[in-house]
């Protein structure tokens, strides 16, 4: 502000404008992710260096969409027939939030349900952060919005208690520790 009041007074909205200028470019610098534009589905906070809101990422479906995705085939606890789900690589969102130092997300679901996922496990096997079932997007009833998934017919060490807590379903939340 001392460089504004060396200014002849012709000159101070235009040393404003750059300065607001200037600011704004530096702040929009710092926001490496898109801001949705649908509802909110999942928030992310923690340990993470890129944002879209204050200090978390949030993300819409749109936005999980466009990250690194599978489909994986396998059958659940919690249904009678395989499933088929879709959806981001866990790790793909840890990559979009800049996730580099965090050694576990605990995952929180609607009903305040809470699970620590060490982070190797989404770089050990294709966990999927599911937003569609069987080519519908999962609702709420449906363990929507996100379902963490673990490919357990790929990999059957999987398939164990331990693991079977991990996948969180109804998750609206992840922070990263």
């Amino acid at each position: 502000m001392a460089i504004m009041t060396i200014l002849p007074p012709g000159w101070r909205t235009l040393g404003q404008t750059l300065l607001l200028t200037a600011g704004l470019a530096s702040a929009s610098l710092s926001f490496g992710l898109d801001r949705p534009e649908g509802r909110v589905i999942l928030t992310v906070s923690g340990d993470i260096s890129e944002t879209n809101m204050g200090d978390t990422a949030v993300f819409d479906h749109a936005m999980l969409e466009a990250l690194d995705g599978r489909v994986t085939v396998t059958s659940t606890p919690w249904h009678d027939q395989q499933m088929t789900f879709e959806g981001p690589l866990a790790r793909a969102l840890l990559e979009a939030v800049g996730a580099e130092e965090g050694e576990r997300v605990r995952a929180i679901a609607l009903n305040d349900y809470e699970v620590s996922i060490p982070v190797e496990d989404f770089y050990a096997y294709d966990v999927i952060l599911a937003t569609h079932a069987n080519g519908s997007r999962m609702s709420v009833r449906e363990h929507g919005p996100v379902f963490v998934i673990y490919p357990f017919d790929a990999h059957p060490e999987l398939n164990q208690e331990t693991i079977y807590s991990r996948s969180a379903w109804q998750v609206n939340r992840l922070i990263i520790d």
